[in-house]
């Protein structure tokens, strides 16, 4: 029996290989230190659980919720982007409350795409950025995930050489899983690129609030003239340790936000309403929880450079997002991305996520999220430095380590 056509486009799901491999470790009895899944182990602060338990206890907050999200959870997020970025946002017309962002972004695809519209993609990247235009029936077209000259070659060279021309460019900084961050000098070109080639531009700004050099992240949306091609996509799973709670954002250009705000309103209902409220108090209460988040993302970050560099093996320090985009050690370089996750798993007991979950480009990496506390990374540490100790003894069969180190 033949798939179905919108799951024929999709190809296996890499990251479930490394889970299936990583259950079966952990009912053998193995004790694996997950760094792979970019799933928060830090508490929701509790006044936001607290807010969402009062509100629950109320008996008229059971039926079904606003889909754009209740208007008092838009206009704190209004009140976010003026206070963190200087940008005004009209409530009404400007902001949808997504069920997370990845929701947002997959609907937002389904909700401006044609078959065969082409879009610009980042690779590597998140997979809902490519994959949610697939499902909608568009074509991806690659360019480079670090901001830079080539970024704008390439998309130069799309707008030149694709038929249809695209129709979107995603955009997404700090990146998961590349940690790259962009300037405003970067969004500023971009912005005028899509002016000039009539693209809208789709920025993932889920890593707004974790970053380690006093240097906070921007919004597209800061530039002059962003908000006629824009929209920007938040969530509160990282900032305040929400992920389960599935809350997100899009604001930007009213054309978008009216597109995505129809075909929502055909799909959901919006979130629970008690967890509508309890967001809004996140966003209108007490910050210094972001700080406390903030200070220990940067610990781990920390505590994973100095360790990994002493067990042998290079940890580029990210300057944001709560993830290390990490190049596999030269003598396991050909075994590729996945095989070494699975190895990872069977000899250091050790997960991580392989990069070409996030696009082939990724393949010569691994990503490593700061999930576990600095106890749990330093032991990672430890079982990767015996790991590779003792690879040339145990591993001549699994791959050629003398030859690849030629």
């Amino acid at each position: 029996m033949s798939e179905f056509h919108s799951v024929r486009r999709l190809p296996q799901y890499v990251f479930e290989q490394v889970n299936r491999l990583k259950a079966s470790a952990r009912a053998a009895g193995a004790d694996i230190i997950d760094l792979g899944m970019g799933n928060p182990d830090l508490p929701t602060p509790p006044h936001i659980v607290q807010k969402l338990a009062e509100t629950a206890a109320r008996p008229d907050v059971h039926g079904y919720s606003a889909s754009r999200g209740i208007n008092g959870l838009r206009k704190a997020q209004a009140a976010y982007y003026e206070r963190r970025f200087g940008v005004k946002l009209d409530p009404a017309t400007q902001i949808v409350a997504t069920i997370g962002s990845k929701e947002g972004f997959a609907n937002m695809a389904q909700a401006i795409t044609a078959p065969g519209d082409v879009v610009l993609c980042p690779n590597p990247s998140y997979p809902i950025h490519a994959f949610g235009f697939l499902m909608a029936g568009g074509v991806i077209r690659s360019v480079p995930s670090e901001p830079g000259p080539e970024f704008f070659h390439a998309m130069e060279r799309a707008v030149i050489h694709s038929i249809p021309k695209p129709i979107a460019v995603v955009l997404c900084y700090p990146s998961n899983p590349t940690a790259h961050v962009a300037d405003l000098d970067f969004y500023r070109d971009v912005v005028a690129f899509a002016r000039k080639h009539d693209l809208f531009v789709l920025s993932d700004l889920a890593y707004a609030e974790i970053y380690f050099d006093d240097y906070p992240p921007p919004s597209i949306l800061q530039v002059p003239g962003a908000m006629d091609v824009a929209v920007e996509f938040t969530s509160m799973s990282k900032t305040y340790s929400m992920a389960g709670w599935r809350m997100g954002f899009a604001v930007g250009n009213e054309r978008l936000i009216a597109a995505l705000a129809r075909v929502k309103s055909y799909l959901d209902y919006g979130a629970y309403t008690p967890i509508q409220v309890a967001a809004t108090a996140a966003l209108n209460g007490p910050q210094d929880c972001i700080a406390d988040m903030r200070r220990t993302y940067k610990n781990r970050r920390d505590a994973l450079v100095e360790s990994f560099g002493r067990a042998g093996w290079d940890i580029p320090a990210p300057r944001a997002s709560m993830f290390a985009w990490v190049p596999i050690p030269e003598q396991f370089r050909s075994l590729g991305s996945l095989e070494f996750s699975k190895l990872l798993i069977e000899k250091a007991d050790v997960a991580v996520a392989p990069g070409v979950g996030f696009g082939e480009h990724g393949d010569e990496y691994v990503r490593i999220a700061l999930v576990e506390n600095e106890q749990r990374i330093r032991q990672a540490a430890r079982n990767i430095r015996r790991f590779l100790e003792s690879a040339d003894k145990t591993l001549h069969n699994v791959v050629p380590i003398s030859s690849a180190r030629r």
